[in-house]
């Protein structure tokens, strides 16, 4: 199995983030939940590592806004010239936005700091000098991914960080930047109908927010309330789709302590939506949040609950891009990650 990954993700790696009450901690998303999973895959014989191709901007550019992307190639080169926090010293090398705006006003903030609550939904995206080479660098083990599949393999790994399903079209947040399932899936839609399921603990507002619109990708995810957990403002049942889209997005909102039997009987509804849309490729958003014990989750997944999604995934028989979002418990990140893909046979 091809597994696309890059060493650019750990110019990505900021010392901080802020929790809820405003609590300063470790960051949960850090460069050491790749090692975890890279010394997994090692032991399996069937993971062929391999660094992304470089597609240019044009695949990012049709899910993404043109001033969004300007943002991020340039906020920390702009915020560093302003003089960094505050605007009188760089007290810290992590920009974090100042404001949130209530709703997007008329014009676009001047100061950098401004632009980071424009184009930001929350304090767990920041930026550092090495954010946006290491989020193109991820969107382009996507659509590495992506591209295989379109040419026959059955199925490939996209081992992305930074992750991308809270990403918007022009939006940064939940340590999302690019939304790389949803670049897959617009590069892919070219040949055919998509299906993107997530299966992370957290809503995949970001791909919901780029589809929901679109007739030709069906969009799923089963994830925990928002009524109480991140991201709180999307992916409820009601949330149907738009327009040419309407019908064509379906959350599955799960209680806390959800275990392996609850989550596979939403998967079992998911995969027959997925059936009857009848795709011609699929994309899954590859959480591993979901097990019991993950530090930002509640659900109680087991290792063997994980194996089975993989089943159920791999029982679709179509051409399958699976791309690593969320997991934080890096004792048995790894083994999940293996869990789920080696359910594809490791071919």
């Amino acid at each position: 199995m091809k597994v696309y990954y890059s060493e650019a993700h750990r110019g990505h790696d900021a010392p901080f983030e802020i929790l809820e009450g405003g609590v300063s901690v470790p960051v949960f998303e850090c460069p050491e939940r790749m090692e975890r999973i890279l010394a997994a895959l090692a032991t399996t014989g069937w993971a062929e590592v391999t660094p992304p191709r470089d597609f240019g901007l044009e695949p990012v550019r049709a899910v993404h806004a043109a001033d969004y992307l300007h943002y991020l190639q340039t906020a920390y080169a702009d915020w560093q010239a302003e003089g960094g926090q505050l605007g009188i010293a760089t007290l810290s090398p992590v920009l974090y936005p100042a404001t949130f705006p209530p709703r997007r006003g008329r014009g676009k903030p001047r100061s950098v700091v401004g632009r980071a609550g424009y184009y930001t939904m929350d304090l767990s995206a920041p930026i550092v000098a090495g954010t946006y080479p290491a989020a193109a660098a991820s969107a382009g083990c996507a659509l590495s991914a992506a591209e295989d599949v379109a040419r026959g393999d059955r199925v490939a790994f996209a081992l992305c960080r930074p992750p991308g399903h809270h990403a918007g079209c022009d939006y940064a947040g939940g340590y999302c930047y690019l939304n790389n399932a949803a670049i897959a899936a617009r590069y892919l839609a070219r040949r055919g109908k998509v299906a993107v399921v997530d299966v992370d603990y957290h809503a995949g507002n970001g791909t919901q927010d780029i589809f929901y619109e679109a007739g030709d990708v069906l969009t799923i995810s089963i994830h925990a309330d928002p009524a109480r957990q991140y991201p709180y403002f999307m992916g409820y049942a009601d949330e149907t789709g738009e327009g040419p889209g309407a019908g064509l997005h379906r959350n599955f909102p799960l209680p806390p302590g959800t275990g392996d039997a609850a989550y596979l009987r939403a998967l079992d509804e998911a995969l027959a939506l997925m059936r009857t849309f009848g795709p011609e490729s699929v994309v899954v958003s590859a959480g591993m949040d979901i097990y019991a014990g993950d530090p930002l989750g509640d659900f109680a997944v087991t290792a063997e609950g994980i194996r089975a999604i993989g089943r159920g995934l791999a029982a679709l028989r179509r051409p399958t891009v699976v791309v690593m979002e969320g997991g934080y418990n890096n004792e048995a990140l790894g083994e999940n990650v293996v869990g789920l893909l080696s359910a594809f046979g490791g071919d």
